[in-house]
């Protein structure tokens, strides 16, 4: 790892907490069952960074690509976790929604996130389209909803660069 990266970690480390944003994406989850969101939840507190917003909307496109700007215009949230939706079945549409708003697309992130998968789950991490990227000065992350791919993406991916993240994309 170059010196470059550990010297931005060591700036993004001081500038405080990281103001969040958890969006679940489900037909069927309530807030008694959103385990991908709870969990999500208890990573980014456990680390001393604040949830500032945090729902469930339906996985209809009019409705994910609305409550996206509402957040970006109406929270100070500099990453946004987005779960569930990013499968193949014709009802999962976050990825389709986000792919369209993200203005630099973080291709690193999904392709980590598969090579991970892959490792716990074989082949079928290839069903995933989880993805990254930025969006009106936010970063935007989606998972898979299934609370060990959540677990994988915030372990050992989100929560180790959520900092160097959220700094990056506000410097």
């Amino acid at each position: 790892m170059g010196s470059t990266s550990q010297q931005h970690r060591d700036i993004a480390a001081r500038q405080g907490p990281v103001r969040v944003a958890i969006i679940t994406v489900s037909d069927t989850r309530t807030r008694a069952n959103d385990s991908g969101g709870d969990l999500i939840e208890q990573r980014v507190t456990s680390q001393g960074h604040l949830v500032v917003f945090r729902t469930i909307v339906k996985d209809e496109p009019d409705q994910i690509g609305s409550l996206l700007d509402q957040i970006v215009d109406g929270t100070d949230a500099r990453l946004l976790l987005f779960t569930g939706g990013t499968g193949i079945a014709p009802r999962d549409t976050t990825y389709d929604v986000l792919a369209r708003k993200l203005e630099k697309p973080m291709p690193g992130f999904g392709e980590l996130f598969r090579m991970l998968s892959f490792s716990e789950v074989g082949a079928a991490a290839m069903l995933s389209r989880a993805t990254a990227g930025t969006y009106r000065g936010c970063v935007v992350v989606s998972m898979p909803g299934s609370p060990n791919a959540v677990q994988v993406a915030m372990d050992r991916l989100i929560m180790p660069e959520i900092q160097h993240l959220a700094w990056e994309v506000a410097r």
